[in-house]
């Protein structure tokens, strides 16, 4: 099965952060990476006073079903240092599951696809580099990214 993962950080050195989450994800067990977008530098949503935002995404296959690789996930943020002290607060490292394999699933603990994630520049810009032609609640990735305005992002390097 194919997932869609995004990754954000603007606390303790973002840019390496998303780079060993990457390293990370690809070393879980039933997960292998396809594909990385570059980084995108991105301006704060909600919170607005805090540091600027690197944004990432991956395509990966996983053999994990969607609860276990959610779980997987927040053992990865947890191991960075991640706190959640409020909504939309700074963040070491944030991993979130955009899409799994076009299901559709709401829980206490995780909804798919990714309720906001179409909202966002700095979810659709970096997943349009790596799967442009992914659908999304029956749209083009790519489509979508390209209606969506740029929202204070700027694409810096690959991951």
């Amino acid at each position: 099965m194919n997932a869609l993962i995004a990754f954000g950080s603007n606390l303790a050195d973002p840019e390496n952060q998303v780079r060993r989450a990457v390293s990370a994800v690809s070393a879980l067990e039933g997960v292998r990476v396809l594909a990385v977008s570059p980084l995108y530098r991105t301006a704060p949503v909600g919170y607005a006073d805090q540091p600027d935002f690197i944004n990432a995404a991956a395509l990966v296959e996983t053999t994990l079903d969607a609860p276990a690789l959610l779980l997987a996930l927040q053992g990865i943020e947890r191991a960075f240092g991640r706190e959640r002290s409020f909504r939309n607060a700074p963040r070491t490292l944030d991993l979130d599951i955009i899409d799994f394999n076009g299901e559709m699933l709401a829980s206490d603990t995780l909804t798919l696809p990714h309720p906001r994630a179409c909202e966002r520049a700095f979810v659709m810009y970096p997943l349009a580099d790596i799967a442009p032609d992914y659908r999304i609640n029956g749209r083009r990735i790519a489509d979508i990214a390209a209606e969506l305005p740029p929202q204070g992002i700027e694409r810096l390097q690959a991951a």
